[in-house]
């Protein structure tokens, strides 16, 4: 009995640890069939994940292809607006080259109808003065153009501008005052005196004989010697006259005649006024002070600026222009062969 007890325990043993092992056995299966789902399922969200990236990547090389082929077009656009920038500076400077060039023209057109028009005033007119201001008014109009070739012309044209200007009376003005002056005074100039009479205290036979014939004969010198008195507003109008043509010349610029009507007027005084008087005297100085002041009668010499004017445009005109030179060489050369 005690056997069989032993038996059937040892025989529950058996099988309880048998169900055990089998339990244990059932919970490593499931576990690992749950890892295994957890894998395959992990598995599936990386293949998912692949996927997308693969599609991702698919789009991002298209947007590289898109990005590739607008940077391409960019630059050809870029070429192209660079290209046309280029041919629109090219026209600009070109339209800036024509613009100058005719600006230039027009100045060196405008200088030289300057000079011209001062050599034709001071040559037919002898207006040194509006002469100088025509060449004044010629340089500022060279001095805009922009070519330092005609650097030099600049030059030329101040020195005849100058050689203009000391060819001409410093006071203009107060010569013609100290004329008019003058001109005022001639009434009141004395004349030379009537020659003396002999003294009364001489009793010699000489001297009653001169008496007694001073009141029948009276005997006058032409040369240098005092008008009568009704000559004495001759004297005067001659003196007037001279200094009125000296003022004419004055205003004519003349210095030629100036001088000479200055000399005539200072011989007149001399000759036919009282050199004693202080009147005489102070009209001799100024006579002689307007002599001193008169300028030189040599006549300026002008033409040679606008000369080198005309050369010089000539010169570029041939230098801007060679085309039509060499393409009247090639029909000649065509001709040639022709024949």
């Amino acid at each position: 009995m005690a056997l069989a007890l032993l038996l059937a325990l040892l025989a529950l043993l058996a099988a309880g640890y048998v169900g055990w092992r089998q339990w244990q056995q059932k919970v490593g299966v499931d576990t690992a069939v749950l890892s295994t789902m957890d894998l395959l399922n992990r598995v599936n969200a990386l293949e998912h994940k692949l996927d997308s990236l693969k599609g991702g990547g698919a789009s991002l090389a298209q947007r590289l292809d898109a990005a590739d082929q607008l940077d391409r077009s960019l630059q050809a656009a870029q070429q192209s607006q660079g290209d046309r920038l280029r041919q629109l500076e090219d026209a600009v400077g070109k339209l800036s080259e024509n613009t100058l060039s005719a600006r230039d023209a027009t100045l060196l057109d405008e200088t030289e109808s300057l000079l011209r028009m001062a050599r034709e005033r001071y040559e037919l007119f002898h207006d040194a003065q509006g002469a100088a201001a025509a060449y004044a008014l010629a340089a500022q109009a060279l001095a805009a153009v922009n070519d330092s070739a005609f650097a030099g012309l600049r030059q030329s044209i101040e020195a005849e501008r100058r050689a203009l200007l000391a060819s001409q009376p410093t006071g203009q003005a107060q010569a013609l005052a100290m004329l008019t002056t003058l001109r005022g005074m001639l009434p009141t100039l004395p004349l030379k005196p009537l020659d003396a009479p002999a003294s009364a205290s001489s009793t010699s036979a000489w001297s009653r004989i001169g008496r007694a014939l001073a009141g029948v004969v009276s005997v006058q010198r032409d040369n240098g010697a005092p008008l009568a008195v009704a000559d004495a507003r001759f004297a005067r109008e001659l003196l007037a006259l001279d200094l009125a043509q000296a003022q004419a010349a004055l205003l004519a610029h003349d210095p030629k005649a100036f001088a000479t009507a200055l000399q005539r007027a200072d011989a007149g005084l001399a000759s036919q006024f009282d050199e004693h008087a202080e009147s005489v005297q102070q009209a001799r100085n100024t006579l002689r002070q307007l002599i001193d002041a008169a300028p030189n009668n040599a006549p300026v010499q002008l033409g040679a600026a606008l000369t080198e004017l005309r050369n010089l445009r000539a010169v570029h005109a041939l230098s801007n222009n060679p085309a039509p030179a060499a393409s009247a060489t090639v029909p000649a050369h065509a001709a040639g062969a022709a024949r």
